[in-house]
């Protein structure tokens, strides 16, 4: 039972990593004026990926300055999962 519960937080873990993958890359692209968020396609999916990951952005932002102009908020958050996957592994492995 353990292992499942595991194994489900792995994976929403997992989505979240990509969700914050996607909305840099996705903000990338409107700063660029690849995507234009005058599109209501564009203007939905910029909200969408807003609304999943704001909550933790910015309360991250709140603790850590730009560095140079450049938010590394994600990456801060992105090497937090990978930390909270290994722990998760090792603790799977520990109930075997």
């Amino acid at each position: 039972m353990m292992n499942l519960l595991i194994t489900v937080l792995l994976l929403l873990l997992d989505a979240y990593f990509w969700v914050i993958i996607a909305t840099v890359v996705v903000s990338w692209l409107v700063v660029f004026d690849v995507l234009n968020t005058r599109n209501k396609w564009v203007y939905k999916l910029c909200q969408f990926l807003n609304v999943i990951t704001n909550p933790l952005v910015l309360r991250l932002r709140k603790i850590i300055p730009p560095l140079g102009g450049v938010d590394i908020t994600p990456m801060v958050i992105i090497f937090g999962i990978y930390g909270l996957q290994r722990l998760l592994v090792s603790i799977a492995a520990g109930l075997q």
